[in-house]
């Protein structure tokens, strides 16, 4: 595969990505995908989703995990509900992380990848030394499967995920960087986060968004927006993946479900900027 190869976050049949028929239309050779539901999550279904990729001429290189109960509506309910930080729910997260690190296996792909969540601060708290332990089972796990772990950005500084990733001391854990998430998160300047996670990032994210107003930076969302519009700055984001040595998918995020029409278009959009981009920077 050529560097750079362009990508889409796609589902099967359960979370925001968008359907395998929109990146087949737009001629997109590789995706991400949001794990399936508990139900569908077998070797026939597998199989069946394979083969439609194949088709399509698709190939699958991370399959993010989700649950039931998360939601995005704020800041503060991310925090209670997204990931394996919630203790209420941290086992049985663990637990069907593992399960969709199989059925990824089944796949054929070596990539498992998920938000975490609001990883506490303090690092001698109960909850922290609790959530080291369960990543570290869940590592080994996923190890046994052939398998790395991609941590999403965005919902910690980059100094506070190298804190963490260092403490795990796993090495089949690294980083999928989202740059637009650091922006609507209010957690750091994206292009110098990059640089500094970049010796951990494996894929990415190409996604944009506006900085929240300052007065509420950190506890009020800033906006997606259409790749291009926003804050993050495409030609001086892709500038730095070079930088840093990343060959991998360029993978498009445009998260609004409840439009797809205008998500299809926002995505086509999208490849075209980045197609123009990877020309201009890369010379092919």
């Amino acid at each position: 595969m050529s560097k750079w190869p362009i990508g889409v976050f796609a589902s099967i049949d359960a979370g925001l990505g968008v359907h395998l028929e929109v990146a087949r239309e737009l001629g997109v050779p590789t995706i991400q995908v949001h794990a399936p539901h508990a139900g569908t999550r077998n070797p026939a279904a597998a199989a069946a989703f394979l083969k439609k990729c194949s088709d399509a001429g698709i190939t699958i290189t991370a399959v993010f995990g989700g649950f039931e109960g998360e939601s995005y509506a704020d800041i503060a309910t991310t925090a209670k509900t997204v990931g394996l930080v919630p203790e209420v729910t941290r086992a049985a997260r663990v637990q069907e992380m593992k399960e969709i690190s199989d059925f990824t296996k089944l796949l054929g792909c070596n990539t498992v990848a998920l938000h975490i969540g609001f990883v506490p601060e303090d690092s001698a708290s109960a909850s922290y030394k609790d959530l080291i332990t369960v990543t570290r089972d869940l590592l080994d796990h996923i190890k046994a499967n052939g398998q790395n772990l991609h941590l999403e950005t965005g919902q910690e500084s980059a100094d506070h995920l190298l804190h963490f990733i260092s403490d795990v001391q796993r090495d089949n854990l690294f980083i999928n960087f989202d740059p637009a998430n650091m922006i609507l998160y209010g957690t750091g300047e994206p292009i110098a986060a990059l640089k500094k996670v970049g010796h951990l990032v494996r894929s990415i994210h190409c996604k944009d968004a506006k900085w929240a107003p300052v007065e509420v930076r950190g506890t009020g969302w800033g906006q997606e927006v259409p790749l291009g519009d926003g804050d993050v700055g495409m030609e001086n984001y892709l500038r730095t993946l070079l930088a840093i040595g990343y060959t991998g998918p360029l993978t498009i995020e445009r998260e609004i479900p409840q439009d797809p029409v205008r998500q299809k278009a926002d995505i086509g959009q999208a490849v075209k900027i980045l197609t123009t981009l990877r020309e201009k920077i890369l010379g092919t």
